[in-house]
């Protein structure tokens, strides 16, 4: 019962930071996406310790920062292509390896990446791959890799 209770809190506060609204209909929302993400992922239960949530809790608002961050910073990106009358894009697909076996950082990553705006996760594979379609392939594809060590090393902070 407590694995579940985590993962509902995370996944509510998670819900809660990306959409910024914090009106009661969007917090009943958020609970709703925690409780079934919860059954869909069916926990192990495991004792918290206690001592891990600081670390816990200073990587969420560390991750929703970053993220927040990173949707402004391409959402510029994108204004700034649609906004040229040459629309100097470069469309394509890449593969971003997840670099995790966790069914969560997996999950929450590809979220972040579709979240942000010109890139959008269309497939994952068996092997945790993530298949982007970018608007511009080429400049997603010289920092993806490390935008995903990133994302993986503070997701995995959190739910260690």
């Amino acid at each position: 019962m407590l694995a579940y209770l985590r993962v509902i809190i995370v996944c509510w506060l998670l819900y809660l930071a990306v959409t910024g609204n914090l009106e009661l209909s969007n917090l009943a929302v958020a609970l709703a996406i925690g409780v079934v993400i919860a059954l869909v992922m069916q926990p192990r239960s495991r004792p918290l310790p206690l001592s891990s949530l600081p670390v816990a809790l200073f990587n969420l608002a560390r991750y929703t920062v970053w993220l927040a961050i990173d949707i402004i910073r391409n959402g510029i990106k994108v204004a700034r292509i649609v906004l040229d009358p040459k629309l100097p894009i470069r469309p394509g697909i890449i593969a971003i390896p997840a670099g995790t076996r966790s069914k969560v950082g997996l999950a929450l990553s590809a979220h972040a990446i579709t979240v942000t705006p010109g890139e959008q996760v269309i497939e994952i594979g068996d092997d945790g791959v993530m298949y982007t379609h970018c608007l511009d392939a080429v400049a997603s594809a010289e920092g993806a890799e490390e935008a995903q060590r990133v994302r993986r090393e503070m997701l995995e902070k959190i739910f260690e």
